[in-house]
């Protein structure tokens, strides 16, 4: 005997029954109780959220034997009929299969005939973006003015392509991707109905697989039943989603604490050689990341609305972390994510971020890790002697004082200007905050440790001393707050701004996204940017 999937068997067949949109059930429920209703409805949003259950709940208010109603009985005939998709006016058809022009002609030329057995024919559509431009302006004149006995109901999970004409004719309700808890609520319901037992941790697992898709957390509810024999259990899902434990995450996190690159590399080869993908490693560590920085601001454990099985570890972990450090840990993991499928290997790509993590982290981590902190001294270069042979016996030059960061960033944009310094030396000019002056010694402070090198000091000495400053740099590592890089991003911030400020401003722009649906590509727009190492702009605003 064939048995019923979990995502067909738990189906909602009433609004009561629909979980995590409460707010399309609200809207649709009060125009069935007031009778105002719509002729067109597009209903949009990813796969797996209740597009098509709510559709067909829509089709049997609307032709159950009781009346038009927000509760259907689901025992009369057209209920049974519509649940069983044998209701001759229920239509649905598939836009990606059935997407040509013939197609919407031919459910079209029913529209006319009124209701065989119902009290309204009705359209349902799927993946309506799907359809040719030729058959959606074939339906335009219908879905505008329909008759009285037929109601139209799109969906689709992309309704940028959805063209206006369309849109402008239909009541939109978009439906959001499920929270994680409000799947883990309705598994733990599905589960007990099925008599079958399930640790939280299991469950709380597919949850987050399922990414806001009901439908993807009930079957793969459904695999996990025959992976664990029916007892679900977090590790038999672990693996059977091909994810990493949290136990060498959490070790991962230890050895990147402590600056131990090498530990950190053997337990990735260890993950590696037990099959355990590098984007699976990502997306734990991303989300422990999150939940330490949540404990760091909080002070608590765990979110009471999503416990965790380690919060009482993560919260130690957390208390040892610098914040800088796991904000920064947090945004090297989410861009190796989208780096990921750029790389020869997946592994590879995933100890390069972690490996660049250790070579920018800030101060306070080496602070905590006393062997690092050793291998980054601050270290005090003097400036090489650039005195005239005849005043040799004398002072040298004299140190022009710097009074403030302004003065110090003039500086570096005039030693950018004219010097033709390396690569590496501009950056530490470039990310250097300006602290005072002792007698002949420059303070500033990098949060660069990795800029901080004896030759890149050496080599900057020498520029600043060419330009009648010939200096001892005193230069530590630690936090920084104005930099001349933060100030070149700032303004080229300021000047972004700007420019789509000016770009969307524009009577013609306004006109094209007023008339035809015109979007300003994500990124497209671009300032007039000017570099430290040029006073002139270099690129138009585009």
């Amino acid at each position: 005997m064939t048995q019923l999937v979990l995502a067909r068997k738990y189906r909602p067949k009433v609004f009561s029954a629909l979980v995590g949109q409460p707010h399309v059930v609200k809207a649709i429920t009060n125009a069935l109780q007031t009778q105002r209703l719509h002729h067109a409805y597009l209903f949009t949003g990813t796969r797996g959220v209740g597009k098509t259950t709510i559709s067909r709940i829509l089709a049997k208010s609307l032709n159950c034997e009781v009346g038009v109603t927000d509760q259907p009985c689901g025992v009369c005939e057209a209920c049974v009929a519509i649940d069983a998709g044998r209701f001759p006016d229920y239509i649905e058809l598939d836009a990606a299969s059935n997407r040509g022009v013939d197609e919407i002609q031919q459910l079209l030329d029913q529209s006319v005939y009124r209701p065989v057995q119902g009290r309204f024919k009705v359209f349902m559509i799927d993946e309506v973006h799907m359809l040719s431009n030729h058959a959606f302006n074939a339906m335009l004149k219908t879905l505008e003015e329909p008759p009285e006995h037929l109601k139209f109901v799109l969906a689709t999970t992309d309704p940028q392509k959805v063209p206006v004409t369309v849109l402008s004719r239909c009541l939109q309700f978009n439906l959001r991707p499920m929270a994680a808890d409000t799947v883990f609520d309705h598994l733990q319901k599905v589960l007990a109905d099925e008599g079958m037992s399930a640790d939280d941790e299991a469950l709380r697992i597919l949850a987050q697989a399922a990414r806001g898709s009901m439908r993807d957390a009930l079957s793969l509810t459904d695999q996990a039943i025959a992976y664990c024999a029916q007892q679900l259990h977090a590790a038999g899902v672990r693996d059977m989603l091909g994810m990493v434990s949290q136990e060498p995450v959490l070790a991962l996190f230890k050895a990147l604490l402590q600056g131990q690159a090498a530990e950190m590399l053997d337990i990735l080869t260890a993950l590696r050689q037990q099959g355990v993908s590098a984007l699976s490693i990502l997306d734990e560590m991303v989300d422990l990341t999150h939940r330490m920085a949540v404990a760091q601001a909080t002070g608590l454990a765990h979110d009471p609305s999503d416990p965790h099985p380690l919060a009482e570890r993560l919260l130690a972990l957390a208390a040892e972390w610098p914040a800088d450090d796991l904000q920064l840990l947090y945004s090297l993991c989410l861009h190796a994510r989208s780096e990921n499928g750029l790389a020869p290997d997946e592994h590879a790509a995933l100890s390069m971020a972690l490996l660049r993590f250790l070579a920018f982290r800030p101060a306070e981590a080496e602070k905590k890790s006393p062997e690092l902190a050793q291998t980054l001294p601050v270290i005090e270069v003097q400036a090489p002697a650039l005195v005239e042979p005849e005043r040799e016996a004398s002072t040298g030059l004299a140190s022009n004082p710097l009074p403030s960061g302004d003065a110090w960033f003039e500086q570096v944009e005039q030693l950018l200007n004219r010097q033709a310094i390396q690569a590496l030396t501009r950056e530490l000019a470039l990310n250097c905050q300006w602290l005072g002056e002792d007698e002949q010694a420059w303070l500033l402070r990098t949060d660069k440790s990795a800029l901080n090198t004896q030759a890149n000091r050496e080599r900057l000495q020498s520029a600043l001393a060419e330009l009648g400053h010939a200096v001892t740099l005193r230069i530590e590592v630690g936090p920084v707050t104005d930099t001349p890089a933060l100030r070149l991003a700032a303004e080229q911030a300021r000047r972004l701004e700007q420019a789509q400020s000016q770009v969307l401003s524009d009577p013609y722009v306004q006109r094209l996204m007023r008339e035809f649906g015109a979007q300003i590509v994500p990124g497209s727009i671009q300032p007039p940017r000017k570099d430290l190492c040029s006073t002139k702009d270099n690129s138009p605003a585009s």
